[in-house]
């Protein structure tokens, strides 16, 4: 028994509904409605198409919500999808998801927010604060430390400490930066039909014709030779669920909400809807100013919300008016970054706090804080592994296939609805998924859909070099495609499984 266990300290029920939608919307709207227009309409080449691939991906994410809503509030414990998995599979599914988690998906994104930050920084002050502080090479591989790596750190410590005080006080900060987040949005969308002269709706009936597409593959890029639209669609909607990653993580500090068999099921629906609603206007809002040739030919360096913004009040970026409204844009976005990594930090701690607590990760990320009543030690170490991806610039990589891997538990989770229905029909439910049993059948059907598709994609690209008797560069892009390291990675978790349960058994022997 642990030492928290034995003291009989609990976490505190201290989220209201607000702080719970909150969390939800700020660990959905980061940066990805800013960044993903120009790389979605590569993808497809349509404005119509694009918006139709955000509501699709809105779509699935609602249906995810809906059943989601069903077992958080049937199980309101911390730990969100490990639980579902644990009680339905078993625990080494709940582990490996949780390893996936700690170490892949929540930390990188961790990362990635925090020199997203540092980057917008950056660009505020015109590209003043940027210093290269090391730079050689690892096994043949450049890599560099720079400040902007050095203020991500400092940000992620920053809110780490922020989020070892309190449940309550980390709630309140995430309700100030969601309405951040959401005033940034109709900011850029109203801003777009109020302030810009020349709009027009016309640009709806425009195809991308020669964008510039930096860093798109030829395979998944409208108009090319070996272009897919069923590639290039599975594409966009990966990038469009990027975007609304983050619906899920209200689960996870489900042991922390008041009347959780209330407000968790209205936060999880209301929250997703009103992003959706959020995303397409202003994705309208682009697409009214900007023609889809000059979204696809943004600098992947910049966003396409910028060039947006830099048309207000006549385009003059060296007006007052102008300069104003980027300046506006750009410190929104970085309390955007703030608000996504602050909600992150937040749910993202309490995977591993369940799993310490059923004997299968260290007993230290299982104990409480006697004063604060949350989990300091998980808190802790995940901000040190953040610290060390936003160092090592590995991050990229991660987010590269944090949403494939992501996509295989929540379709897992989602599953264990049936699970549940089946072996505790009796159960309490305070709330039932709408659409029972199409809705989570639709979500698991779409899910499979992109994830094989994905992989289908990164397969065919190997299998065209060895066809082309290219052997070794074909097998090489087959083992190291994302789907391919993202499988590996979460596999890796295995021998790490065995290890802590075989060590747990010696010790309770």
């Amino acid at each position: 028994m642990s030492e928290n266990q034995t003291n009989q300290i609990s976490l505190v029920r201290g989220l209201g509904l607000i702080a719970a939608i909150s969390i939800i919307i700020g660990n959905v709207i980061g940066t990805g409605v800013f960044l993903k227009a120009r790389v979605m309409t590569c993808n497809l080449g349509s404005p119509e198409w694009v918006v139709i691939a955000w509501i699709a991906a809105g779509i699935l994410s609602l249906a995810g919500a809906l059943t989601y809503a069903e077992l958080t509030a049937m199980k309101p414990e911390s730990g969100g999808e490990y639980v579902f998995l644990r009680d339905g599979y078993g625990k080494v599914w709940g582990f490996l998801f949780g390893w996936m988690r700690t170490f892949i998906a929540q930390t990188g994104s961790q990362a990635a927010v925090a020199v997203a930050f540092a980057i917008g920084l950056n660009d505020f002050y015109g590209g003043a604060i940027k210093k290269t502080l090391l730079q050689t090479e690892i096994w043949g591989s450049p890599f560099e430390i720079t400040s902007l790596q050095l203020i991500a750190v400092f940000m992620i410590g920053l809110f780490t400490i922020i989020n070892c005080a309190s449940v309550v006080l980390a709630g309140r900060i995430a309700t100030v930066l969601t309405f951040v987040k959401i005033g940034l949005i109709l900011f850029v969308g109203l801003g777009a039909f109020i302030w810009v002269t020349g709009g027009d709706f016309g640009n709806f009936s425009l195809i991308s014709d020669g964008g510039k597409c930096e860093g798109v593959a030829d395979s998944v890029k409208y108009g090319s030779p070996n272009y897919s639209f069923m590639a290039g669609f599975a594409a966009a909607m990966l990038g469009a669920l990027w975007g609304y990653d983050g619906w899920n993580n209200l689960s996870h500090v489900a042991g922390e909400v008041k009347q959780p068999e209330r407000n968790i099921p209205l936060a999880l629906i209301g929250g997703t809807l009103l992003i959706i609603f959020l995303y397409v206007f202003v994705h309208i809002a682009y697409f009214y100013v900007l023609d889809p040739t000059s979204i696809a030919s943004v600098s992947k360096d910049s966003s396409v919300a910028k060039e947006v913004v830099s048309k207000f009040f006549g385009g003059d970026v060296t007006s007052f008016a102008t300069g104003l409204a980027i300046s506006i844009f750009t410190i929104g976005l970085m309390l955007s970054s703030i608000g996504t990594l602050h909600t992150s930090i937040l749910t993202g701690a309490r995977a591993p706090y369940a799993m310490a607590q059923d004997g299968i990760m260290f007993e230290s990320i299982g104990k409480l804080s006697q004063k604060t009543k949350v989990p300091v030690v998980s808190i802790i170490v995940q901000g040190i592994w953040a610290c060390i991806l936003a160092l090592s610039g590995s991050f990229d990589t991660l987010t590269d296939y944090v949403i494939f891997g992501s996509w295989i538990f929540y379709a897992l989770a989602t599953s264990t609805v049936f699970v549940f229905r089946i072996k505790y029909p009796n159960v309490k439910r305070p709330y039932k998924a709408f659409g029972y049993p199409i809705v989570p059948v639709l979500f698991l059907f779409v899910a499979g859909w992109l994830l094989l598709t994905t992989i289908w994609t990164d397969f065919g690209k190997g299998m065209g070099l060895i066809g082309e008797q290219q052997y070794w560069d074909g097998f090489k892009e087959i083992l190291f495609s994302p789907s391919l390291k993202g499988i590996f990675l979460i596999l890796l978790g295995l021998p790490i499984y065995y290890y802590l349960v075989g060590r747990n058994k010696e010790t309770n022997e």
